[in-house]
């Protein structure tokens, strides 16, 4: 079930979208539109420079939302410290009026929110999935007669 969502290369196929929340320093409301905008624009610049797609980005007043996407050779850590330091060294350059707001801090909290967005299937859904996967015939012919297997099911 290939679709634009996908990312293809030579030794995988992937889909994986991750919700992030990432609150500014303190919960200061700095994010009026002017730097959303400018927030909106590093996003295009980091897709470009990096593997990764911005799906969706919405901004609260004190507070943003990333839909993002990538290729599963960085984990959602590395990728979420990446994206916050670009952003907030850019927004600090172009608005420099947020850094008074922030006590002349940093712009992002260390803390973020993530979550992985389900596409196809429900948490039930892969959950019976994976579980009914030991009902096929061949499935308990291949690993019935392993020790880990059989140690299972004793």
């Amino acid at each position: 079930m290939k679709n634009e969502l996908h990312i293809t290369k030579e030794h995988n196929v992937s889909l994986l979208l991750y919700h992030f929340v990432c609150p500014a320093k303190y919960r200061r409301d700095i994010f009026v539109w002017p730097v959303v905008t400018t927030l909106i624009e590093v996003c295009k610049e980091i897709e470009q420079s990096y593997e990764i797609r911005f799906e969706e980005i919405w901004a609260d007043i004190d507070h943003v939302h990333f839909m993002i996407q990538w290729v599963p050779m960085q984990s959602p850590t590395n990728i979420i410290k990446k994206v916050k330091s670009i952003t907030a060294r850019r927004l600090f350059e172009e608005h420099p009026e947020i850094k008074s707001k922030l006590w002349w801090g940093e712009l992002w909290t260390k803390w973020y929110y993530v979550n992985t967005v389900w596409m196809y299937w429900s948490y039930a859904k892969i959950k019976s999935y994976i579980q009914n996967q030991w009902e096929t015939k061949e499935y308990k012919q291949r690993y019935m007669n392993t020790a880990w297997m059989t140690s299972l099911f004793e």
